[in-house]
């Protein structure tokens, strides 16, 4: 810089404009040199020694100048005030004809010409307007400020300002409750110029540098005298302009902050809730302790449907929202600047993943085991039943056995009736070893019982073993009374050959006649159309043995009607027993009509079970039909919205409207999944646990309804991600689409990421020169060593890149990361310089800030956040209470040390 006017040696100034210097000159010194507790009384004078002036250059430079000569001898002065005269020049300022002597002799125009050259530097270089500084730009700020009011035309630094309007315009304009404007009159330039000096020295801190009757009876008053004062303007209003300025930028760089505090806490509570929803459900799923009922087992069964259709929907769709929550929270982080979010232990997505795969794997365990016990405990009460069933009949039929056999009738009977007694034992025998099967199938049932785990076992064990041992006893019996009676049959020939024959041919018939009616009331359960077709086949062969069966009944009866014809052929008396067996005629006629009677009942059961196997038929192919459909739409929807996810044809906003139609349809299908669950709890309440019609299950069609619910919601929230990063970085839909096309290309697996070896060919393909980017410092490396380095480089330089798109070392990068990559030096965010700079001009240059400043220059909540989160400053010369803005600015960008 030069002097904007040379000081002619010789030159005289005007008088009066030398007086509006001197005035002006000496006050605005003064208002700099009083911060350092001092002032200068005569220009002249007072500067001749070099001290104050040392002084003032170093109050409005804010730097240090070498050291005073403390002497007072005049070459000590001179030493003095060259010093300060190099000073200066060090900052650009060309000084013509000013020397140190001149100064020293308290030469005036010098003196004023030297002060003039430092107002230039420092109070008016500086100035900057619309590309224009210095003289050039006070004068256009002047008149922007005072464009809107009337009676004022700024066009100089002289003659424009004498009626004192415009510098009343220039107060007014930015502190209006100062001066009433409306009152001010163009005619009274006196009063006008006091009413400016009076309120700027009293509200703004500008001391008076001129005298009203100065300006309005000078013609032209002096320029440098009115730039001087007028700078003290700019600079009043431009700090407070700047203060303003830090104020909103310190106030959304909080308000962002707090935003993104409120989303951290939102997942922390969120993903608390979530994890301790899986914590208190898991042990449940895991208690396999199996009910001792069926209906207790049923309920189960019922809970764990209300779990699958009720509690856990609404669990599976907080999942999917604190996803989404964390990756638009880490998106906005990214995009200002923020450190990347990291949940308190044990909350991260893959923790929240991992514990959500554990619930899973126990669910799928606990109903494959609740409809295990089912199986079980239907069979068990179905042997149970059976098993008390046959040892009815056995009870029934050993009843009095053994008093029978005990008997010794014989020792008093005649030869007729020994041997009647004998033919009647054998047909016992008969009888007995009939029933051995009998005894055998009670022995079986009782032992799968027990191998089943029945929960009346004991009781089942002690009603066995009490049949078992009483059989034991009954053979013990039965050959001891046959040695007796074949001791006393020697004694004994004449045998009664018709009640014989009755009693051998009426047993067996019995017997068949008990298998039959034990057989037509025997319970059974099937589970298909082909094993009650097999019952029913099996039913059709016994019917076709009735005709024999009723030609056996026929023969037996007539033995006894040939006894009857004998008898009244002969004229014999009969007693009416047959002697060799219990067995009578009308026993064989009760029990024949027994088995016709349950022969069209046994028919009515088998035909009851054909049509509800068939109604279970139908249900079966119902939910095959229906399951055979949904399974492929969703599987198709899958498909659908991987393609929109990497269709680059349209913009980012319509692959949003193509999404969220895709997911207003799939809400709509909800229907025909609640008609499917309903059809598949019609199947569990009928007991259907197979389906040969569909290779679908209820568990397949749920994980791919859910799989789809999350893909269409994850999808949805990639792109409002990309939207973001495009919006706020500038990003025009053709860059988005290149981009796209880029990373689809090298996507091989085409399932949205790239391995590092394809993403290192894809910056390579897009002009990213990985060498380069690392190697500005290579001019000092031998040219033999310069290809080596060249290959080191672009390794070091590739993976400093990827420790910036894969942070958690997956080892693929995805396409939110390839964007960010790609945009990520093109972003404007604010700094924690930045913010510390604004802070500092908040707190007048100080190190610290007190809180009287923050609530002054912030709105009333972003500066208590401030004052509840700023540290005590600990420097020695901050005031008690003082606050440390610097460590705060740090700590907001995640950074631990400027």
């Amino acid at each position: 810089m030069t002097q904007e006017d040379d000081w002619d040696r010789d030159l005289l100034l005007d008088p009066a404009w030398e007086k509006q210097q001197r005035k002006t000159f000496t006050a605005w010194c003064n208002s700099h040199l009083r911060k350092a507790g001092t002032q200068i009384e005569n220009i002249e004078e007072d500067f001749r020694n070099g001290l104050k002036l040392m002084l003032l250059l170093e109050v409005i430079s804010g730097e240090r100048l070498p050291k005073p000569d403390k002497g007072k001898m005049r070459f000590h002065k001179i030493a003095n005030v060259n010093k300060a005269l190099d000073f200066i020049c060090s900052k650009g300022v060309k000084l013509v004809s000013i020397g140190a002597e001149e100064i020293v002799d308290g030469n005036g125009k010098m003196t004023l010409g030297m002060i003039w050259t430092i107002i230039l530097r420092f109070a008016i270089q500086d100035i900057s307007v619309e590309e224009t500084s210095a003289k050039e730009g006070l004068l256009l700020w002047c008149q922007r400020k005072t464009a809107p009011y009337r009676n004022v035309n700024v066009q100089n630094f002289h003659i424009s300002w004498k009626d004192g309007l415009a510098l009343c315009a220039l107060i007014h304009r930015h502190r209006p409750d100062l001066i009433d404007y409306s009152k001010l009159r163009k005619d009274d330039p006196i009063g006008n110029l006091n009413t400016a000096f009076e309120v700027a020295e009293k509200f703004l801190d500008i001391p008076k540098m001129l005298d009203a009757e100065d300006i309005v009876n000078t013609p032209k008053p002096d320029e440098k005298a009115i730039m001087t004062y007028v700078s003290c303007f700019y600079h009043a209003f431009a700090g407070a302009e700047q203060a303003e300025t830090a104020a909103n930028r310190i106030c959304k760089v909080l308000a962002v902050n707090q935003e993104n505090e409120k989303l951290m806490e939102e997942y922390e509570k969120l993903a608390s809730e979530l994890l301790e929803w899986i914590r208190r459900t898991i042990p449940w799923l895991e208690n396999r302790v199996a009910e001792q009922t069926m209906r207790a087992m049923q309920q189960k069964l019922e809970d764990f449907r209300d779990y699958r259709r009720i509690h856990k929907p609404p669990r599976v769709q907080e999942k999917c929202q604190l996803e989404i929550n964390f990756n638009t929270l880490q998106t906005k982080l990214r995009l200002s600047n923020r450190p990347a979010f990291m949940p308190s232990e044990g909350k991260m997505v893959s923790d929240i993943a991992n514990a959500w795969k554990g619930l899973e794997g126990v669910e799928k365990g606990y109903e494959e085991w609740l409809l295990t016990e089912i199986r079980r405990l239907e069979r068990l009460d179905h042997l149970a039943e059976k098993f008390k069933q046959k040892c009815s009949m056995h009870e029934s039929w050993t009843g009095g056995k053994e008093e029978l056999l005990s008997q010794k009738d014989y020792e008093s009977a005649s030869l007729m009736e020994i041997r009647a007694l004998m033919r009647k034992h054998e047909a016992f025998e008969s009888d007995l070893a009939a029933h051995q099967d009998r005894v055998e199938q009670i022995a079986a049932i009782a032992q799968e019982l027990n191998e089943l785990d029945y929960h009346d076992a004991a009781t089942v064990n002690a009603r066995c073993q009490g049949i078992c041992d009483q059989w034991d006893n009954l053979g013990t019996l039965t050959q001891k009374r046959r040695d007796s009676l074949e001791r006393v049959e020697k004694l004994w020939e004449t045998i009664d050959q018709l009640y014989l024959e009755f009693a051998k041919r009426a047993a067996p018939f019995n017997n068949w006649m008990d298998g039959a009616m034990e057989d037509l009331q025997d319970m059974f359960i099937v589970h298909s159309i082909e094993e009650i077709q097999s019952l029913i086949t099996a039913h059709d062969q016994f019917k076709a043995t009735l005709p024999e069966a009723d030609k056996e009944r026929m023969a037996t009866m007539g033995i006894h009607n040939e006894i009857l014809k004998i008898a009244q052929t002969y004229g014999i008396k009969l007693s009416g027993i047959n002697p060799y067996t219990n067995l009578s005629p009308q026993d064989i006629s009760t029990k024949w009509d027994t088995v016709k009677h349950l022969v069209p009942l046994r028919d009515q059961m088998l035909q009851e079970e054909v049509a509800r196997q068939q109604a279970n038929e139908r249900l079966r192919r119902q939910f095959a039909a229906q399951a055979n459909i949904i399974g492929p739409w969703i599987q198709t929807k899958m498909e659908e919205i991987g393609h929109v996810s990497v269709d680059i044809a349209g913009s980012l906003e319509e692959q949003m409207n193509s999404l969220k139609q895709y997911e207003h349809n799939i809400i709509n299908y909800k229907s025909n999944m609640d008609k499917l669950e309903g059809d598949h709890q019609l199947s569990q309440e009928s007991l259907i646990f197979d389906n040969k019609h569909t290779n679908y299950t209820m568990e397949h069609v749920r994980v791919g309804w859910e799989q789809l619910l999350t893909t269409i919601a994850r999808t949805i929230n990639e792109v409002e991600n990309q939207i973001l990063t495009r919006d706020a970085k500038g990003i025009s839909q053709e860059q988005l689409n290149e981009f796209r096309a880029s990373f689809n290309h090298f996507d091989r697996k085409r399932n949205g990421m790239m391995d590092p070896d394809d993403f290192r060919a894809c910056l390579i393909s897009m002009g990213y020169d990985l060498v380069s980017a690392t190697i500005h410092f290579s001019g000092q490396i031998t040219l033999s060593k310069r290809s080596e380095f060249y290959v080191y480089s672009g390794e070091v330089e590739f993976a400093r890149i990827m420790t910036l798109v894969d942070p958690n070392n997956t080892g693929v990068v995805t396409f939110q990361a390839f964007i960010d990559f790609m945009t990520r030096e093109t972003a404007e965010t604010d700094t924690a310089e930045q913010v510390m700079a604004s802070f500092k001009i908040l707190a007048s240059d100080k190190n610290y800030i007190t809180m009287d400043e923050l609530r002054r220059e912030l709105p009333p909540e972003q500066a208590e956040y401030c004052i509840s989160r700023m540290t005590r400053y600990i420097g020695a010369d901050g005031p008690s209470g003082a606050l440390d803005y610097i460590s705060f600015s740090s700590a907001l960008y995640g950074e631990s040390d400027l």
